[in-house]
């Protein structure tokens, strides 16, 4: 399995231990009985646990173009130690952006999510040229 394939993998667990950090907050504010029910009125969880809910729901946005960029590499076979490690890159910024977001370290968090995210159009861009 190539460096980028693995770091999806990784990312895919990052979503699965990210949904589990945020859930646990989130129940615990709102109420089992909402987070349970039809949800018919919208509230939404603030503080730390709002702020774990969002990062989860920007990991899960930039999962989807993370997914892209490692399917386009891997089906033009245009792996190179370049995009090996911008997916490296990508991960490790993923990591680090959730303590950044939940402490509410707001220039911190904005370099981070930068970091991760140039790492994208490098992938998609190394493929296409």
């Amino acid at each position: 399995m190539s460096v980028e394939v693995t770091y999806l993998a990784y990312a895919g667990l990052l979503a699965v231990a990210q949904l589990i950090l945020m859930a646990i907050p989130v129940n615990l504010q709102l109420g089992t009985g909402y987070t349970g029910g039809p949800r018919d009125t919208e509230r939404s969880p603030t503080g730390m646990a709002g702020r774990l809910h969002r990062a989860f729901g920007n990991h899960m946005e930039g999962l989807i173009l993370f997914t892209a960029a490692v399917a386009v590499v891997e089906l033009a076979s245009a792996n190179t130690l370049g995009t090996a490690l911008a997916a490296q890159i990508y991960f490790w910024a993923r990591v680090a952006y959730v303590p950044a977001y939940a402490s509410g370290l707001p220039y911190l968090r904005s370099a981070i999510w930068a970091a991760g995210f140039f790492a994208l159009p490098y992938m998609l861009l190394t493929a296409l040229l």
